[in-house]
Formats: structure tokens, sequence, C-alpha cells
């Protein structure tokens, strides 16, 4: 492993190893699929991982405006990876869609006619994939692995590749970029992955469930080593941010243990309890309050699992900002 910049730099074999001691407060449900289009391969010599990461992130904070880069990772031709923004953040990848989400940026474009895809990178796009969907018990499917393509670029509404969106990760990534592409292509391998152990993937076994949830009300909540500020403040996690849903596994005192492997507690007064719940139609309106009055948002589609912060009226709000859903189209865990 290579630091620079603030950004560390791993082999696929070193990612897995890292990702099993890695501890992450926030909720994560979804892995988004991205690729950057430009850069390039033609702007990769073999040895600018670095300092192409860097102007991706001045690019993101400086022009967009942004707080940090865009992805939480980024692979590379040669099959290597670096990371991006915290893991404890939410990613800035697809408008409407990046709550719980982690992305992935792939270096280059994959859009038919442009970059050929290396072998190495492949792999280690499949095997982190599959890592992160064990490490964080996130279903194999198209509900839970997205492609940026599938969402309208103005509504953040998921539309399966209609409308106004960008052909990302690309139109020849692992076959195409519909949905059936990655239900038949990627979705697959990623499978293999998984039931081969992914090449060495070393992540722990599914945790036990959760006893429930809860969201971080505060702009930055400490982990501490005990339930109790008498306890130190761990040193191997960051802390929790303002709207991240934490597991609960267990309650002591007003504080609540947040690692089922680990002794990591927050204090229960600088959070609040929510509830998991999951679409049951085919398409849900989201609106900017509790009613059919308000105007619509975006959209989400059947299977996507939400967390409702609050209810009023028959609508439940899904997170910290101005986002309502019927109830009546929820299917609650």
């Amino acid at each position: 492993m290579t630091t620079k910049y603030g950004f560390t730099q791993f082999t696929i074999d070193e990612f897995e190893k890292w990702l099993n001691g890695l501890s992450v407060a926030r909720t994560i449900l979804y892995v988004q699929q991205h690729h950057t289009a430009i850069p390039d391969y033609s702007h990769f010599t073999g040895s600018n991982h670095f300092e192409r990461q860097q102007s991706m992130k001045t690019f993101h904070v400086v022009n967009n405006g942004w707080s940090d880069i865009a992805q939480q990772f980024t692979t590379f031709p040669d099959g290597t990876i670096l990371t991006g923004r915290s893991m404890e953040m939410t990613p800035s990848g697809i408008k409407g869609f990046n709550t719980h989400a982690i992305c992935i940026e792939h270096f280059g474009n994959f859009d038919k006619g442009k970059d050929t895809m290396n072998k190495a990178h492949a792999e280690t796009m499949v095997r982190m994939t599959a890592a992160l969907c064990k490490k964080f018990n996130i279903p194999v499917d198209s509900n839970h692995i997205v492609y940026h393509h599938w969402f309208d670029l103005g509504t953040g509404k998921r539309t399966n590749g209609t409308g106004s969106t960008k052909t990302c990760p690309g139109t020849a990534f692992f076959g195409g970029n519909t949905v059936d592409d990655c239900d038949t292509t990627f979705l697959p391998l990623v499978k293999s992955a998984l039931k081969s152990n992914g090449g060495n993937i070393n992540v722990p076994d599914s945790p036990p469930p959760v006893l429930r949830y809860a969201a971080v009300t505060t702009d930055s909540l400490n982990v501490r080593k005990g339930a109790g500020t008498s306890f130190d403040k761990v040193t191997d996690r960051e802390p929790a941010t303002l709207g991240s849903v934490l597991r609960v596994y267990k309650e002591k005192d007003g504080w609540l243990k947040i690692s089922a492997a680990m002794n990591h507690w927050v204090n229960a007064k600088y959070t609040s309890e929510v509830k998991r719940a999951t679409v049951k139609t085919d398409i849900l309106n989201m609106r900017i309050g509790p009613g059919t009055n308000f105007a619509k948002k975006g959209s989400f589609a059947k299977g996507t699992e939400l967390f409702i912060f609050a209810e009023q009226n028959g609508w439940c709000q899904v997170g910290v900002e101005e986002k309502w859903v019927s109830k009546e189209f929820l299917k609650f865990d």
C-alpha cells in the first residue's frame, strides 16, 4: 500500500484485506458503478495514479463545488485501487440515489469503440464489487448494484436508461449498460466471485441481525470504546456524520453499540430511531412534502430499500431532507 495526497493505493488483494479490518458506521445498501470517460486509458501512464486522482478531486471541489472528490474509490487500468471520499460521507455519484451508497469510478471510457478493458482492470472491478457486497451484506442484484445510466440526470428518477441520461459506466461495460446487461453479464461474475471466495476475498461472515437502526442528529458523532464519555474515542474509524444511519446491536445506559464485532459505542441522545422499508410498487414518486399537492422530486424503483425518519398523515420522510413518499407503497421490515 502507498499513500500520497491523502489517497491510499491498493492491489485487489490488499484491498480485500484492508476491507476486512474496516469499520464503517454509515449503513451501506448500494454500490454505484461509474466510468470516468474523460480521463480515459490514453491519459494513464502506469505511474500517475495519484496525480489523476488529485486532478479529479480538484475538478469536483473547484468546478462542481462539492466538499470532496465524488467517489469513495477509483479503479485503474492496471487493476489497482485508490481511496477517495471518506466511507462515512455520502458520495456525489447519482442524483437522488447517493444516500447509503458507495460510489466507484472506473478509470477509462467503456463506451463501444473506445477503451478495451484490461483483464486486470476487469478482475478488480468484479472482485471489488463482490468484496463490498459481502462486507456490507448487499444483495447481488440490479436494485442494489446500480449503473449511473439508469437514472435521469435532471430529476434523479430511475428510468433504466430512458430520458436524459449518461452512458456511464459505458455502453460496452461488461457487455453493455442496460439493466439486462448487468443482470446477465456483470452480476453473474460478481456472484461467481463470492461463491469461489472471490479470489481470496478476506472479509468476515455476515454479522448478527441488528436490534434497530438509528440516525445521527448532530454534525459529527464520536465513537467510543465503551458506553460512556469516560471511554476513549476509537482511533480506527471516523466519527459518524449528520443523517448517517447506524446499525444498533446493543443498548446500555443511553448508549448504542454500533458494531457487531467491536466494542464501538455512540451516545443515543444524538440519534433518532428510524425504520427500514422496501418499495413494493413498480415506481414510487418522491415529493418535497407529505402529500400529492407537493411537487415531485424523483422516484424509487420497486425493491429499493429506504430508511424512514418521520411519518405524517400516511406519508414517510426519507432522510434528513424534505423527501417524502406515500406509506401505502412501502413494506416495512
